[in-house]
């Protein structure tokens, strides 16, 4: 039995360790999305090393837009997730 716990305790901490690997993973390519669709739609003038009224305006729409949606998603996947949750549970219980 105490083979067993430990065996337990360190699956946790790996799937844990995996988890956080997963989420810094995930936020890395939603960042680098987020830089790219940003810069992409935005800028347009390289003759200057800073960005122009009409850039940075622009990036900093793109940024909020991109950063509300990127929360409404994790709602609504939180909502999906809790219903699925809810449905599983009721099917265990008949």
């Amino acid at each position: 039995m105490y083979g067993g716990g430990y065996g337990q305790s360190y699956q946790e901490q790996r799937l844990q360790q995996l988890m956080e690997q997963k989420q810094l993973r995930d936020f890395m390519r939603m960042y680098t999305n987020l830089v790219g669709r940003c810069f992409d739609d935005c800028i347009a003038d390289f003759n200057s090393n800073t960005l122009n009224d009409k850039e940075l305006a622009c990036t900093t729409r793109c940024t909020l837009k991109n950063m509300k949606f990127n929360e409404r998603l994790g709602q609504r996947f939180a909502e999906e997730n809790a219903k699925l949750m809810e449905e599983q549970a009721k099917a265990a219980g008949q």
